[in-house]
C-alpha cells in the first residue's frame, strides 16, 4: 500500500477520494460511518457481521491511512466519521494528540494487552503484525542473512536489498530505530539504505521482487508474504526471516481503532470497537485466509501460516511510543527517500 506521511499530507482532503461502501443498509437503522485504512475484504466482512449481530448499519469510507487521518484533522468537530480503523498506530497517535478521540470503554480495553493500546485509553489495538526480512533462498541462504536490520546499511548489501520507504508500514520502523538508537543513527541508516536498495512503491512490490529473484532480501510486514503465499501456494519461492534478540527488525506494531469525539453515535461506535476485539471476531479473522495479522484478544491463536506470537522476539517499544509519523517523514526526506 503506497502512502505518504501524515505530516506531508496534513493539508489534504479526501472528500472526493474516499471510496464509499454501505451494502444492505436497513431503512431507518442506526448507521455508523467508518473511516477505514484497513484491507477492504476483511473490513467488509467484519462490518457485515456486525450489522447482522447488532442491527446497526455501517457505511465505510476507504482510503490511505495518513490521508484519512489528515482529513479527520481538517474536519475536526464537524467530521462525519464515528470510527477510524487503520493499519498502523501513528495515525491514531496523531488524532489523539489533536484531542479528536473519545475514551475507549474500559471493558473493551481490557480485552487486549494494555501495551497494545494508547496509554491515554483513547484508541484500541485490534490486530498486530511483525516486521520481517523476506529472502529468496535461491539467491541467499538464511544463515547468511544479517543478524540485525541495521546491518543492511553495510556496503556488501548494495544492490541486494528491496524497500518501500513511501509505504506507511515503513514509517513506524524508522521511528523505532530513532527511538531505540538515536536520530543520527536512524538518519545514517536511511542514507545507507538509499545507496544500497532498490526502491518499490509498496510492500507488495518488495515481496514480489524478492520472490521472482529481483533482489535477495526485502524489508516487509509479515502479512504481505503470507498473502503472497496464499495466492501462489507451493510456487512461492521466497521465505521470511524473523530477527531475534529484540532487534529493531522484529518490530511488532498494531492495527487499531478509535471512536471520534465528534461522533453522534457514541454508544454504537463503542459497540463496534468491542466487536472488533471480541473472541468470536478475532477467531474468525485468525482462521480466515484474508488478513494474516495476529489477533490481540487473549487466548486467540494466530493463523497457522504465521509463527506463533509467543515465539516472536520484538524490541521493547510499545506501539503508542512510535510517535505520529512526523519525525519519521522528516528523516526519510533528509535521507532522500521521499
Amino acid at each position: 500500500m503506497r502512502v505518504l506521511s501524515t505530516a506531508i499530507l496534513s493539508g489534504c482532503l479526501l472528500s472526493a477520494g474516499l471510496g464509499m461502501a454501505a451494502p444492505g443498509l436497513a431503512a431507518g437503522a442506526e448507521t455508523l460511518t467508518l473511516y477505514s485504512a484497513q484491507h477492504r475484504q476483511m473490513v467488509d466482512g467484519l462490518t457485515a457481521a456486525f450489522t447482522r449481530q447488532t442491527g446497526i448499519a455501517v457505511r465505510t469510507r476507504y482510503g490511505e491511512a495518513p490521508e484519512i487521518a489528515s482529513q479527520i484533522v481538517q474536519e475536526g468537530a464537524a467530521s462525519p466519521a464515528d470510527v477510524y480503523f487503520t493499519e498502523n498506530s501513528p495515525e491514531l497517535v496523531l488524532l489523539d494528540e489533536k484531542g479528536l478521540l473519545a475514551p475507549v470503554a474500559k471493558s473493551t480495553l481490557a480485552e487486549v494487552p494494555a501495551r497494545d493500546s494508547a496509554a491515554t485509553g483513547n484508541w484500541l489495538g485490534v490486530l498486530a503484525r511483525e516486521d520481517v526480512l523476506a529472502f529468496n533462498p535461491r539467491l541467499i541462504a538464511e544463515n547468511r542473512l544479517p543478524e540485525s536490520l541495521l546491518d543492511l546499511a553495510r556496503p556488501e548489501w548494495k544492490g541486494r536489498l528491496a524497500i518501500a520507504p513511501a509505504d506507511a508500514d515503513f514509517l513506524p520502523l524508522v521511528e523505532a530505530v530513532a527511538k531505540l538508537k538515536d536520530r543520527d543513527t536512524a538518519l545514517a541508516w536511511l542514507r545507507a539504505l538509499k545507496a544500497n536498495a532498490q526502491v518499490f512503491d509498496d510492500d507488495e512490490g518488495v515481496v514480489a521482487a524478492v520472490d521472482r529473484g529481483a533482489a535477495p532480501v526485502g524489508i516487509i510486514n509479515n502479512y504481505y508474504w503470507a498473502r503472497l503465499h496464499q495466492e501462489k501456494g507451493d510456487a512461492t519461492v521466497s521465505r521470511i526471516h524473523h530477527f531475534a534478540g529484540g532487534d529493531v527488525g522484529g518490530l511488532v506494531n498494531v492495527s487499531g481503532a478509535a471512536v471520534l469525539k465528534s461522533s453522534k453515535h457514541q454508544a454504537a461506535a463503542q459497540r463496534f470497537l468491542a466487536f472488533l476485539v471480541s473472541t468470536p471476531t478475532q477467531t474468525t479473522v485468525a482462521e480466515e485466509n484474508v488478513d494474516f495479522e495476529y489477533p490481540l484478544a487473549r487466548g486467540v491463536k494466530a493463523n497457522p501460516l504465521l509463527r506463533p506470537f509467543d515465539q516472536l522476539d520484538p524490541p521493547a517499544i510499545a506501539p503508542s511510543a512510535l510517535g505520529d509519523d512526523q519525525d519519521s517523514a522528516k528523516l526519510l526526506r533528509e535521507a532522500g527517500l521521499l
